[in-house]
């Protein structure tokens, strides 16, 4: 049997997960004591009502997110989020080069970068100096083959580079980002299956999913 290992982060009522962009309101809609007038004696629902932007917690980008003639969530298949081979890549340190990658096979696999970032969610370290892929590396899993690339970072990217090398290149490929992975510690360097799958919206092109490891 498969060990499960949850790598997303929880989403909670006014959590920020990018400086700049509003944190979830979570709420009742519909709360337990106001559905009993609608029911029998003894029974009652509780609905919920979250309002909160595509970017919140680990989500998954699809190539839409970059490019407007990119595959929006929707389109994505399932082969490219879900029980996908899988390998980690450790790394120390904030630029994650080319050589980071080694001669490893990445051809249709989940790529998933454990720099150990996750361990300041919640806290204002955060949110500067993140780790990120630099555009050779990002270059490289395109040329690979690799099926998507995740991070247990802010942000693929650097933040201080507009361009956004890691995201043009990989999402212009047709590769998935996950970005805001954590526990990635808590997985083998290889031999696991991943699952990221967001909720099938037509032209969005990113949203949270629960990722998780099958190892």
């Amino acid at each position: 049997m498969s060990t499960l290992i949850d790598l997303s982060h929880t989403v909670e009522h006014g959590m920020v997960t990018y400086k700049g962009l509003p944190a979830p309101l979570i709420c009742d809609f519909l709360s337990r004591e106001d559905s009993r007038r609608n029911y029998a004696q003894g029974v009652e629902f509780h609905i919920g009502k979250i309002e909160m932007v595509a970017n919140t917690g680990t989500y998954v980008d699809s190539p839409f997110h970059r490019y407007a003639n990119g595959k929006d969530l929707s389109e994505l298949p399932l082969e490219s989020l879900a029980d996908l081979d899988a390998i980690v890549i450790r790394h120390a340190g904030r630029a994650i080069a080319r050589a980071a990658f080694g001669d490893l096979d990445l051809r249709g696999k989940a790529v998933l970068v454990h720099t150990g970032w996750d361990r300041h969610w919640g806290t204002e370290d955060y949110f500067s100096g993140n780790p990120f892929l630099t555009a050779g590396a990002a270059q490289h899993l395109a040329d690979s083959g690799a099926a998507l690339a995740g991070i247990d970072s802010l942000n693929i990217d650097d933040t201080g580079d507009l361009s956004r090398p890691a995201h043009s290149i990989l999402l212009g490929a047709g590769i998935p980002i996950a970005e805001h992975l954590c526990n990635l510690a808590a997985l083998p360097d290889r031999g696991f299956r991943f699952f990221a799958v967001p909720v099938k919206v037509k032209r969005f092109g990113t949203f949270p999913v629960r990722a998780f490891a099958a190892a």
